[in-house]
């Protein structure tokens, strides 16, 4: 992982999402100022921004730091989880881009860490084999919320390893430009510059 900063809501939004979804949990009798009662559904009109926010975070996934294509794997990760907030539920300010993989595996856990909110250098990866760590040497508080992180999304499992250790041979391989590496997988682009591998 590494940070993402947080990009302006599209004009479009407030109308397609916002303000129906706002509508929508008044008409069931929802406040805003409370978590949802358990089983309530709800309308997805966060779906309305699925391409806005594909465009906005040039579909890089928030949460493995890699491209992925509209078609099929966007998904919205509501950070904050709308069990947990009514009042977020339609806020494009608590969305995430994420491919749907990590999406499912968030759910409404509140072990991850925020990629809006994230310090640079926390996450590691060994390039040859797509292994991601905690940064060494920092104090076991910040190390433990990594690793949780790193359990609760999966981002060491063998699939994610596969993914990153893959691009970067591409990378390698086809001789790709480091813009390109950039571009498409910007985690491991970080780590291999920071590696001085570039």
């Amino acid at each position: 992982m590494i940070p993402v900063r947080g990009q302006p809501e599209p004009a479009s939004f407030n109308a397609k999402v916002r303000v129906k979804g706002i509508a929508h949990l008044k008409s069931k009798g929802l406040a805003l100022n409370k978590p949802l009662p358990s089983g309530t559904e709800v309308s997805p009109y966060w779906r309305e921004s699925l391409t806005d926010l594909h465009v906005a975070y040039e579909g890089i996934c928030a949460y493995l730091g890699i491209y992925f294509e509209r078609v099929g794997g966007v998904s919205v990760d509501h950070f904050v989880a709308k069990s947990v907030s009514a009042a977020d539920i339609y806020e494009w300010a608590n969305y995430r881009l994420a491919c749907s993989t990590m999406n499912s595996r968030k759910r409404d856990y509140n072990t991850v860490l925020d990629p809006f909110y994230l310090a640079k250098d926390l996450f590691r990866l060994q390039l040859s084999t797509g292994h991601i760590y905690p940064k060494p040497g920092i104090a076991a508080q910040p190390t433990r919320l990594i690793e949780e992180t790193i359990e609760t999304l999966g981002l060491d499992d063998a699939i994610c390893r596969e993914i990153r250790a893959r691009r970067y041979q591409e990378y390698l391989q086809y001789q790709l430009p480091a813009d390109y590496l950039k571009l498409t997988s910007p985690f491991i682009w970080s780590e291999a510059n920071r590696q001085g591998l570039l």
